[in-house]
């Protein structure tokens, strides 16, 4: 059965083409799906995150591991809270763009992080706020020329990719990685310093042979 609304979209696009169209199925998409669907996004982001944090603290240290799953919910809430601001529907399409500014927004925090354990093995005199300062300061251009080239881009497809899915893909882009560039300068590793985060929680711990503490034997 054709609804009313149906029948004067019908009417509509047999008047323009001259052709007799036929309507073959009505679907749709109640509250229930829509719950559905908002339910498995937020499954989604929640497994991404948790992941993050079991690899992140299995390769570097938990309090950094910490301070870069906080990082990264924080792009997500304030990328969420721009879009609902601006009442733009949140889709499948819109989540998988948020995935993609977690997995960008990770990289630049694995490079921060890697950067400030190679610093507290090769400086030895400084304090932990001065390791995290020369390390900072060390990726900032690479961290600035990245984020810069890669918003070049997308807002390239924003504005060239027309009023199409890509719309809502590119501008979550836009807003994301802005976010995440500062968030993994400012937000990760200022976390993981008021967390405790000394030098020798990054120092590889010397594990002892059994029996290297008794004298030896031979003459």
């Amino acid at each position: 059965m054709v609804t009313v609304l149906g029948s004067q979209v019908l009417k509509v696009i047999n008047e323009s083409t001259n052709q007799n169209a036929a309507v073959k199925r009505i679907e749709f998409v109640g509250p229930s799906v829509g719950a559905d669907l908002a339910q498995t996004g937020a499954m989604a982001l929640m497994a991404a995150l948790l992941s993050i944090l079991v690899y992140v603290g299995f390769r570097f240290e938990w309090r950094l591991a910490a301070g870069v799953v906080i990082a990264l919910a924080h792009d997500v809430i304030i990328t969420l809270g721009i879009l609902s601001l601006f009442h733009i529907e949140i889709d499948l399409t819109i989540v998988a763009s948020l995935m993609s500014v977690i997995g960008y927004s990770l990289n630049d925090s694995i490079v921060v992080s890697d950067r400030i354990r190679e610093n507290f093995r090769k400086i030895r005199r400084g304090t932990p706020y001065e390791i995290f300062n020369v390390s900072l300061t060390q990726t900032l251009h690479r961290t600035l020329i990245t984020s810069g080239t890669t918003l070049m881009v997308i807002l390239m497809l924003y504005l060239f990719g027309g009023r199409t899915v890509l719309e809502g893909f590119s501008l979550t882009m836009l807003i994301g990685v802005s976010i995440g560039t500062a968030s993994s300068i400012y937000v990760a590793s200022a976390l993981a310093l008021k967390l405790g985060m000394k030098r020798e929680h990054m120092l590889q711990q010397k594990v002892e042979k059994e029996g290297a503490d008794q004298p030896s034997i031979l003459p």
